[in-house]
């Protein structure tokens, strides 16, 4: 399973508006392309900035590119990204999964 790990950052003010669109674009887009085997988003207040990450799970980096495309190195954006992020960045990273258990069963989150 590869794991693929993109960052960015919005004004902290602007941050659940951020994550409203990111549910109406790119974890919707994840979620509808064949391969793809889930998402998280994690984020953190700094100051008057947040910072998001999303890692999303597939399962192959030819699953990647169906949602990526040939370059899957790539950041890919959406219409009106741009309105919320403070930084463009062209790059995001992949990693080959190790390990990952979803609910250890013990009950406790």
């Amino acid at each position: 399973m590869i794991a693929r790990v993109w960052r960015g950052v919005t004004l902290a003010a602007r941050a659940d508006d951020y994550l409203e669109h990111l549910r109406e674009t790119g974890l919707r887009d994840f979620v509808q392309t064949p391969g793809n085997r889930g998402v998280q988003v994690i984020r953190r207040v700094q100051g008057e900035h947040c910072e998001f990450q999303i890692i999303s799970f597939w399962d192959s980096m030819d699953a990647v590119r169906r949602f990526a495309g040939k370059e899957a190195e790539r950041s890919r954006y959406w219409d009106a990204d741009e309105e919320f992020l403070l930084e463009m960045e062209p790059l995001v990273r992949h990693y080959e999964v190790a390990e990952r258990i979803e609910d250890p069963g013990n009950g406790k989150n």
